[in-house]
């Protein structure tokens, strides 16, 4: 039987084992060093991570699991990231918690590890640097929120402060009430309870098959989460003695999987730049156009916000991500694995929809095609996304003239004007939100609309971005548009009364400008002087180095992995 990782730190009875096992003897009984697999939990929980606040109770269980099947748990805290209080965005700071945790990991005398991440960007991060090292692992992920109410309506959060803030820009909802409606937001712990990126992230981390099959979308506060983490901290030993790791389970038809169960839930469009991340860790061959290629014919089956009515406690009780899944079972790779061993779709066998109001059947779908769309023209070369299950289908065909912001103050400061030049027809453009102009591609492309236009009951247009948006959010908005208009992009070159034509259905994003003109355009110095220019730090090594959203917007010397080896010892 081959020698284990960490016996690697602990076996013997020279001077450099006598002090690993010396100094680790505080509560670990005699016999925690006599072969037993050690195992890391990689914790997100933070105080100022508030969707991941309760991670440190699944931990504990965790541990309990991990004791039972004869291994020895250990908690390691790992870099969280809270999407609602980081500034200036946490996407700047995803590849930096990938490489801390991928380094912690390998650094460390561990034989495999369990994740445990919540709120949007910890799931994509843990699984980064999880891949990059190649250690048994697997996720838990810590599950949605339960559903507040106000005035008797059940709130999505983050969607219904989008919708709400813009009644009160619009008027028809006063600051007051929607003030009183902030304390009905969050009941319980948990992440947010629409299909945004962290249910996202959630159910696609079980779809790739790193999670205990059943257990991704249980709610937080469920009972049911502590029995799952339970049975992971036993699954992770067995694991280990299968030499299960990241790169057995998680192959091309695991993340074309993904890519299919994306667009049956409604998934967030930040979908795509994690698991184009993920994949570039493992070696994985994945597109931007295996999104629309794979996702783009399927059918939308959870009425889930945004794109849709219902929140992620009616999934749960609706039969949960594996109804889901049954319905386009014909659609997934039969062979792709998961944790345990089994394939995907084994764990299918016994499923049924308890609401068919919540989880449509394949036959009455909330939208027949609900996929990604990947747009390419003369204004995104290397393309941009749009979610159509999330926009106006009037809309998803629009020529109009483009009204430009140079930036988010400049948004700021000009939107609400009421002498701006906007009509319903215009297209907004915001730029300077890319990966390098921000820098750390921020969720800003679901730019809220000009009060004039909300007063005459406008409620969508055409936006198009070079950044992010929530999977919270909605509206026909044109997102991750690549290159950047920091890194070149024809973006930068765009002036406000150009025609910007958008056809979804053609796959086309192009500004009706002759080729010529637009070759000699200079991007404008407003623009320029607003792109970001750290100079020393993490931020800087990030504008250094990062790449566009259609490869995932990882660091160029992360992309790939170093396996788990550290050959020197300093003792």
């Amino acid at each position: 039987m081959a020698r284990s990782r960490s016996a690697q730190w602990y076996a013997g009875s020279d001077r450099n084992a006598y002090i690993h096992r010396a100094w680790m003897r505080r509560g670990l009984p005699s016999g925690a060093f006599d072969g037993r697999p050690h195992i890391a939990i990689a914790n997100t929980a933070s105080d100022l991570t508030p969707c991941n606040l309760h991670l440190n109770e699944v931990a504990e269980h965790v541990k309990h699991g991990v004791w039972e099947a004869g291994g020895v748990p250990l908690n390691l805290p790992v870099v969280s990231l809270g999407e609602t209080n980081v500034r200036p965005t946490a996407m700047l700071w995803r590849n930096m918690a990938a490489m801390a945790i991928e380094e912690m990991l390998r650094a460390n005398p561990i034989d495999g590890v369990v994740l445990l991440g919540g709120c949007d960007k910890t799931i994509p991060a843990l699984l980064m640097a999880a891949s990059s090292v190649n250690l048994p692992a697997v996720v838990v992920p810590g599950g949605p929120m339960l559903t507040g109410h106000f005035r008797g309506v059940p709130l999505g959060c983050g969607t219904d402060v989008w919708k709400l803030s813009e009644e009160v820009r619009a008027g028809t909802l006063s600051g007051e009430a929607f003030l009183r409606s902030e304390s009905s937001m969050i009941r319980s712990k948990g992440h947010c309870n629409t299909m945004g990126t962290a249910s996202t992230m959630g159910l696609l981390a079980e779809v790739l098959g790193m999670t205990l099959p059943g257990l991704a979308g249980t709610p937080a506060p469920d009972s049911r989460l502590l029995e799952g983490a339970h049975e992971t901290g036993r699954l992770v030993v067995e694991m280990i003695a299968g030499g299960r790791r990241p790169s057995d389970v998680m192959t091309r038809g695991s993340f074309l999987n993904a890519i299919v169960a994306l667009a049956a839930l409604g998934g967030s469009t930040n979908a795509v730049v994690h698991l184009l991340a993920i994949a570039g860790r493992l070696g994985v061959e994945l597109t931007q156009d295996d999104f629309d290629r794979t996702g783009s014919g399927v059918p939308l089956l959870a009425d889930l916000q945004p794109a849709g009515r219902h929140l992620m406690d009616d999934l749960h009780r609706a039969g949960g991500l594996h109804a889901v899944l049954h319905q386009v079972r014909d659609l997934l790779d039969p062979a792709a694995l998961t944790v345990t061993g089994r394939p995907l779709v084994d764990h299918l066998e016994e499923t049924a929809i308890h609401d068919p109001e919540v989880i449509r059947t394949r036959d009455e779908p909330l939208r027949r095609d609900a996929g990604i769309a990947v747009l390419y023209g003369n204004l995104a070369p290397d393309g941009a996304v749009i979610k159509p299950a999330a926009a106006s289908p009037h809309l998803l065909r629009h020529r109009g003239p483009a009204v430009v912001f140079d930036s988010v103050e400049d948004l700021h400061a000009r939107l609400d004007d009421p002498d701006l030049e906007v009509t319903a027809d215009s297209v907004l453009i915001l730029r300077g939100c890319g990966p390098k102009g921000y820098p750390g591609m921020p969720e800003v492309s679901n730019l809220p609309l000009p009060p004039k236009l909300l007063a005459q009951g406008v409620r969508d247009m055409v936006r198009i971005c070079d950044g992010r948006m929530s999977g919270t959010a909605y509206g026909t908005v044109v997102l991750h548009v690549a290159p950047e208009a920091a890194a070149g992009g024809p973006l930068g070159l765009v002036r406000t009364g150009d025609r910007v034509v958008l056809d979804v259905p053609a796959r086309r994003l192009d500004l009706d400008v002759p080729a010529g003109e637009l070759a000699a355009r200079e991007p404008s110095p407003e623009m320029t002087a607003a792109f970001a220019r750290p100079s020393r730090g993490w931020q800087r090594l990030y504008v250094e180095t990062v790449r566009q959203a259609d490869t995932g917007a990882d660091l160029d010397f992360l992309i790939g992995s170093s396996g788990d080896q550290v050959a020197r010892e300093s003792h």
